[in-house]
């Protein structure tokens, strides 16, 4: 068993509970792996360019002795090891990266489901008659390329310069903090 096979078991990602940090240690993992690779193929060039697949032995079928058998030998035992392990961590980097965004998609489709439902609700509040809820708070900043950024399905009035404008928001996960990218300080009466 190589030193990859050992590690590989002992830093698995969790079902479900991948992060991108474990995504970033099993490409580390992989590209040390394929460091390993290459330094063995070296040894093989070095070894008068003998690859994996040149015979050891001379045509008369003694052992060739131009070249570091045990060398070549244990060169070649290397490659083959590390390249199941180089599988190996590819195939998990695969299931981490299909895990990380099936789990990004049903957080947004949540998102989503909830903000629909908060509107829908808001505006079965003010069909029945009711006057419009006063203001409470004021939005002071903007994060641009966030959520709030973007006018999305949260119906929300806001006066600017003294005009009302309707916006509709939805709450989702960005690059940066809470879920919509705004400010919002109490507004002072």
């Amino acid at each position: 068993m190589s030193e990859g096979e050992a590690r590989q078991g002992e830093g698995s990602p969790q079902a479900g509970g991948v992060t991108v940090s474990d995504i970033q240690e099993l490409i580390r993992r992989k590209e040390e792996i394929e460091a390993q690779i290459k330094a063995n193929y070296d040894v093989l060039e070095s070894q008068k360019g003998v690859g994996m697949n040149e015979p050891l032995v001379d045509c008369e079928g003694y052992p060739r002795s131009d070249v570091d058998l045990y060398q070549v030998r244990t060169a070649r035992h290397n490659i083959v090891c590390l390249q199941n392990d180089h599988k190996a961590v590819m195939k998990q980097v695969e299931e981490a990266l299909h895990q990380l965004h099936a789990r990004d998609k049903e957080k947004q489709a949540r998102d989503m489901a909830e903000a629909h439902e908060e509107a829908m609700s808001r505006n079965l509040g003010q069909s029945e008659g009711r006057s419009p809820p006063q203001a409470f708070a004021k939005v002071n900043s903007i994060s641009p390329g966030s959520p709030a950024s973007i006018a999305k399905p949260l119906n929300v009035t806001v006066i600017r310069r003294g005009e009302k404008h309707q916006l509709r928001l939805v709450p989702t996960r960005w690059a940066g903090k809470g879920l919509l990218g705004c400010n919002i300080i109490p507004l002072q009466r």
